[in-house]
């Protein structure tokens, strides 16, 4: 039986505490939180499970060597320590990412990777009289080195090209929002597919295709072709597929509706085509709506969640769009829930609607808050009395 290791799996700013519950759920053992990061303890099945079924993490990685080091020096020798022949061959390629968080190493992370590179590529040299080349695209293991304060971390990547590919999109707009934070919003908004889900500005649908994977309890990353892992000396495609088969037979059909809106005819044909490239189209419907003029068609509680336009999207006055925005949730859409992400935080004054919730997140390098409406059912009705006093 496989032995359990330690593994750090990373995230996305503001979704620290989402991963660590997902990862409680999946079974991870000794389950630590940091900053955009969460350790974890499993074994080799639990590290392709982590892989295909997270929702929130951005790569899986596995150390193999932590230890104190004080300069550049100390990088290349506790690097040429290690074993590479355990995982890499003499005839195989490599790539190397860093990142460096220290005072002691004035150097920045793309010369630390080549520090590291030169480590590696010497060590072979000296043992084998030849070294594997570096391919940044295709390599066949990818390794990653971090450096905190005086602590040197040598993982190996298992994930390979980010986790927020996942496979299914093949046409996008401008500015689309990244898969993970999009997962983690949903996640973070608590729905779980007992309830209506409309995403009122979907853009080229990721929110309502991650929305749909979480209601029908669909693996995050089955539509992926390749993890890094695959190309590792140990993997066992036996045990991939066990795991991948079991993930399969957990997924559940969610019966209550998943509608996207757009204005825009060109973004409604985009996220159609990503919809049926996620074999999802079953579960979600999305109609050519502008949202200023819809109303709640859906019987029942609904969550709405949308990440509108905002910064250098938007061409028109900014305060007056947000004041639509909650003029059209206050009037129109009672008995739901609205959550929406914006960085334009003085806009979201103009909302006019009390938020119950403001969480801070990152979409890219924009500080976001990701804001809470609460719509009771009497909202619309009180408004016309108002209105006629």
């Amino acid at each position: 039986m496989d032995r359990d290791f330690k593994m750090t799996a990373t995230t996305l700013f503001g979704l620290e505490s989402v991963l660590a519950e997902e990862l409680k759920k999946l079974g991870a053992q000794d389950i630590k939180e940091a900053v955009r990061s969460v350790s974890f303890r499993g074994d080799k099945g639990f590290m392709y499970k982590a892989n295909i079924a997270l929702r929130t993490a951005v790569r899986i990685l596995k150390p193999i060597k932590t230890c104190k080091i004080y300069d550049e020096e100390d990088l290349y020798e506790s690097i040429q320590k290690i074993k590479w022949e355990n995982y890499l061959d003499a005839e195989g390629t490599f790539a190397i990412g860093a990142v460096v968080n220290s005072k002691n190493f004035t150097s920045n992370s793309h010369y630390i990777s080549l520090k590291s590179k030169d480590a590696i590529a010497d060590y072979f040299r000296h043992k084998y009289h030849k070294r594997p080349n570096v391919d940044l695209k295709y390599p066949d293991v990818k390794i990653h080195i971090h450096i905190q304060k005086d602590w040197l971390t040598v993982s190996l990547d298992s994930s390979g090209d980010s986790l927020h590919k996942r496979g299914y999109r093949t046409a996008t707009n401008i500015a689309p929002i990244n898969e993970v934070l999009a997962a983690g919003m949903v996640l973070l908004s608590g729905y779980t597919g007992d309830e209506n889900f409309i995403d009122p500005m979907c853009g080229s649908g990721t929110i309502l295709i991650e929305a749909a994977m979480i209601a029908n309890n669909i693996p995050a990353n089955i539509n992926r072709k390749l993890f890094a892992f695959e190309n590792w000396k140990d993997y066992d495609e036996d045990l991939y597929f066990t795991i991948q088969d079991a993930l399969l037979k957990k997924i559940r059909s969610s019966h209550f509706k998943i509608m996207g809106f757009d204005k825009a005819p060109s973004a409604v044909q985009k996220a159609k085509a990503n919809v049926i490239s996620a074999n999802l189209e079953e579960f979600i419907g999305v109609h050519h709506v502008n949202f200023f003029n819809s109303t709640k068609e859906v019987f029942g509680n609904t969550t709405i969640l949308f990440n509108p336009p905002y910064g250098e999207r938007l061409n028109i006055d900014t305060n007056e769009f947000y004041k639509k925005i909650g003029d059209t949730l206050k009037h129109n859409y009672p008995g739901s829930t609205a959550w929406l992400i914006t960085s334009d935080i003085d806009a979201l004054k103009s909302v006019g609607l009390r938020t119950s919730k403001r969480i801070a997140l990152k979409n890219g390098d924009l500080d976001c808050k990701f804001v809470k409406y609460e719509l009771y059912e009497g909202s619309r009705k009180l408004k016309k009395n108002e209105v006629s006093i």
